[in-house]
């Protein structure tokens, strides 16, 4: 069975209620017994792995690796994983200084088998912060099956984090976003641009990103979101262009206006449910 958070709203009164009591319903998705199998046996094993290939031959290790990243989906793409972590971060032609998805260099540089003699997995906490990261990518994905924005929104600021940690320069850093799933969708939707923007060429959509955001927050560089206020003012911009959102049992919440007014009047719900499927 795998932990289901049930958030009885979407948008923005969703992200209200969640942002009350999300402690609590991780807490209860960490203690599911699929995650504590998984963290048991990535923490028993990890500190004796010292090279990627020995990582990737081990498909309960490398789930959790690649969960902690977001990466899931490249389970099986074994090989390209291997390249990733082999050539670290150090070089500029190391492959995850040379891909736009920013967490290709953050997998690469917490193991560290590409930088360092003895890689980071030895290191005695290195397995409580992949663990970690694991349990909040995994609340997160339960989150995203039910109200898949509410878990866009609440990885959001982790992954521009990551892309404004990055020595970029100014375009550069738009090409992380770009590059970026997570972070591409809250910027496109909070913008109001299409999503059909990713077919055009690389320039065209730097130009229309930096003008849309200039217009409406009076610059147009992704540095400004070092600011939280700017970050909320974002994700909130997101949510409330997001119409409608899924809730449990296939339904859709109120239209985001309604949310919005809810939300304004102080009479949101403060329950959030959680259930075991």
């Amino acid at each position: 069975m795998s932990f289901l958070p049930i958030v009885p709203a979407g948008g923005i009164a969703g992200w209200a209620m969640l942002g009350r009591v999300r402690p609590r319903l991780q807490a209860a998705s960490d203690r599911s017994p699929a995650i504590q199998r998984d963290t048991e046996y990535f923490s028993a094993k990890i500190g004796s792995v010292t090279s990627a290939r020995e990582l990737v031959s081990d498909r309960r290790l490398l789930s959790v690796a690649l969960g902690a990243f977001g990466l899931e989906g490249d389970i099986s793409n074994k090989a390209f994983i291997e390249k990733v972590l082999s050539d670290g971060t150090m070089s500029n032609k190391a492959l995850a200084n040379r891909l736009s998805d920013s967490r290709y260099f953050d997998l690469s540089k917490a193991f560290g088998f590409g930088d360092f003699s003895t890689p980071n997995t030895v290191k005695s906490d290195f397995a409580d912060k992949i663990v970690s990261a694991y349990r909040e990518r995994r609340f997160e994905a339960a989150l995203g099956r039910q109200t898949p924005n509410l878990r866009i929104a609440s990885s959001f600021e982790r992954e521009l984090t990551s892309v404004l940690s990055r020595q970029n320069t100014a375009d550069g850093s738009w090409f992380s976003v770009m590059g970026t799933p997570p972070v591409r969708r809250v910027f496109e939707q909070a913008l109001g641009l299409p999503q059909s923007l990713g077919r055009l060429d690389l320039d065209t959509q730097l130009r229309t990103f930096r003008a849309k955001t200039e217009r409406v927050f009076g610059n147009g560089e992704v540095a400004q979101f070092s600011d939280p206020d700017k970050r909320e003012r974002l994700i909130r911009l997101f949510l409330a262009r997001s119409g409608t959102a899924p809730v449990a049992g296939g339904q859709s919440s109120a239209p985001r206006s309604a949310a919005v007014a809810l939300l304004a009047a102080g009479g949101a719900p403060t329950g959030l449910l959680g259930t075991l499927q």
